[in-house]
């Protein structure tokens, strides 16, 4: 039996979210995301790709039909407030009868559907059945980084005028040598570094400007987007880079919180050298050790 875990609103946003060529909620199993209320409730509304989960006569929730439970990826079960494993609510118990079939942990998310939509009431929707080709063409939006205060993405998703509104987002940090960005100056805060995605290229230099640039917007409580062309090495890099002067946490630790948000980021080997400095500078020591990061 699987165990049964609780999952935080940005965990589950950023699930949602990955994406390699495709949105990976296109991927057959990648995600099992189910909706423990009732159906009156989740045909109302739902987070989007969710099942509602069936019941038999006696009350006792069942597996859904055509999926393999055991292969998927991640299991993630909601009502609509559960906030803790102790609850004994229609969450728990639908839980209960995953982590039976489940080879990865089951997740619970904390607060259910009512904290996640209100934090995310985008990515809620009416719609019961997605095509693969709708799957496919799903709006991404960027990952996470720090709950409503950090997120990073890709160059593209910083000139969606419609998701830059959803995540209320009122700077933006790009380290991308293209100028398409230019023209939104007059409508966002704009941090411009032209840094090439190559290991000669020195980021360092740039980091302690940026950091404080992030800081002093997160610090007036405004969201803060860090982008680069594909949001995959310069964006991860300036972003653990901030992790560690904002919140002193070790390159390994801002590695690990990073890969949690976004799996597929990866900084080229020269960046990893200049975040161990970084490390070095900001902390008074560096804890890195390469080959766990390569």
């Amino acid at each position: 039996m699987a165990k049964i875990v609780m999952c935080e609103t940005l965990e589950l946003y950023n699930i949602l979210n990955q994406c390699r060529r495709v949105p990976r909620l296109a991927e057959i199993n990648y995600l099992c995301l189910i909706d423990a209320n009732e159906v009156k409730d989740y045909y109302r509304s739902h987070i989007i790709t969710a099942k509602n989960a069936k019941m038999d006569s006696e009350g006792t929730f069942l597996l859904p039909e055509f999926v393999e439970v055991e292969s998927m990826e991640h299991v993630v079960v909601y009502d609509n407030n559960t906030s803790s494993l102790q609850e004994q609510g229609r969450a728990t118990s639908c839980a209960q009868v995953f982590a039976k079939a489940s080879l990865n942990p089951v997740k619970i998310l904390r607060g259910g559907f009512q904290r996640f939509s209100a934090q995310y009431p985008f990515l809620r929707t009416e719609k019961i059945l997605n095509t693969i080709m709708e799957l496919e063409s799903l709006k991404i939006y960027p990952v996470e980084i720090l709950a409503g205060l950090l997120y990073m993405g890709d160059e593209k998703q910083s000139m969606d005028f419609t998701l830059i509104k959803d995540l209320k987002i009122g700077a933006i940090v790009s380290i991308s040598e293209s100028d398409t960005l230019e023209f939104m100056k007059e409508i966002h805060t704009l941090l411009i570094t032209p840094v090439a995605d190559s290991v000669r290229s020195d980021l360092y230099s740039s980091f302690e400007r940026i950091c404080n640039f992030v800081s002093s917007h997160i610090n007036m409580g405004s969201r803060v987007l860090i982008v680069s062309k594909q949001g995959r090495s310069r964006a991860s890099a300036v972003a653990i880079a901030f992790l560690i002067h904002y919140l002193k946490y070790t390159l390994k630790e801002a590695w690990t919180h990073m890969l949690k948000c976004k799996p597929i980021m990866r900084p080229n080997t020269g960046f990893l050298q200049q975040l161990s400095n970084w490390e070095l500078h900001t902390l008074g020591t560096t804890t890195t050790d390469f080959p766990d990061y390569i």
